[in-house]
């Protein structure tokens, strides 16, 4: 027999007995998705838990890819969170038989797949340079570009990790104080940075920079002004600058941007088709310094990656590039 609970208090549990089991960015995973799910439930009427059924779940999988927009593999990477998460409904008897009947999404890697490339990126900073020079989308661009940092490293830094005189940003794990990194002690470092993208840091602390300080008394390099921004804000600002229609002032999917949804509203700006999330700029990022000729184990140290996982999900260089660089490199020009 299955008991009352309302979707609410059981997430609450659920996450507080995973707590000391995962880590942060997965604990932060499965809250932000369950969060979502608490909404949906509460738009569909369902007060218990134990009134889900196949069909709710379903819905819940076609409201996240068809009105959210998300991609496939973040789908089934949600999906895959829901799916723990009703395992451990079952084993409190909150539901039955729902988590191995969730029908899941093809887990198609993107990571080869949802790229931009140096030219690209080269039109992006032209426009953010030329329209947006010194704003908060111009420096998070920037950083993403030249450093490959997870979003999680770029919302970690303060404003005193930005050492201008020798050019370079100090990463830390302050796990402590609401900044944790998906490694670690294991991720900090010291990243240098072109003279270029200090220019862009120095007139956003000087121009765009809001001085507040966050819940922990930290000053953030990149703020809102409530202070440290959330994962969401950057992701919405990248979305919204990779839209072609933005840097390009053209749509390659023939959308017309007067009535496009994608076009027309900042937080739907992931529907559009050519639009990028972070991750992808950090995939981007890596795979244009891997052409510069950069050797794996450079980056490796550089990007907080191992050379086994930059292999296998980052390097998204084609076998022609790959062997033109051979041949430089072996001088047969």
């Amino acid at each position: 027999m299955t008991r009352q609970i309302e979707p609410e208090r059981a997430v609450e549990r659920y996450l507080n007995e995973r707590r000391g089991d995962i880590s942060e960015s997965t604990y932060y995973n499965h809250s932000s998705l369950l969060s979502q799910f608490i909404e949906w439930c509460e738009a569909q009427g369902l007060d218990y838990v134990n009134e889900l059924d196949g069909f709710h779940i379903s819905d819940f999988k076609i409201h996240r890819r068809d009105e959210d927009g998300i991609n496939k593999v973040t789908l089934y990477n949600q999906m895959t969170v829901l799916r723990v998460f009703l395992r451990w409904c079952e084993s409190r008897s909150l539901v039955e038989g729902l988590a191995e009947n969730i029908l899941m999404p093809v887990p198609e890697d993107d990571s080869r797949d949802t790229m931009i490339d140096s030219e690209t990126a080269a039109q992006i900073l032209q426009y953010l340079q030329k329209y947006e020079h010194g704003t908060l989308k111009h420096t998070v661009f920037s950083l993403l570009w030249d450093t490959g940092f997870r979003v999680g490293t770029l919302r970690a830094i303060d404003l005193e990790d930005y050492h201008l005189e020798e050019q370079f940003i100090e990463v830390e794990h302050r796990a402590e104080t609401g900044t944790p990194l998906k490694n670690k002690h294991g991720a900090e470092r010291e990243v240098n940075l072109h003279e270029w993208v200090c220019d862009v840091i120095d007139d956003y602390v000087e121009m765009y920079r809001h001085d507040v300080t966050d819940d922990h008394g930290r000053k953030p390099l990149i703020t809102t002004e409530q202070g440290r921004p959330v994962r969401s804000n950057i992701r919405g600002h990248i979305n919204s600058m990779t839209r072609p229609c933005v840097y390009a002032d053209s749509c390659p999917h023939d959308r017309d941007p007067d009535s496009c949804e994608a076009s027309q509203r900042r937080d739907a700006a992931a529907r559009c088709p050519g639009s990028v999330p972070p991750h992808a700029i950090r995939r981007s990022a890596i795979t244009a310094w891997l052409n510069d000729g950069h050797t794996k184990e450079l980056l490796s140290d550089r990007m907080n990656v191992s050379v086994k996982t930059l292999e296998k999900h980052y390097d998204a260089r084609t076998e022609s590039e790959k062997r033109e660089l051979r041949r430089e490199e072996f001088g047969m020009e």
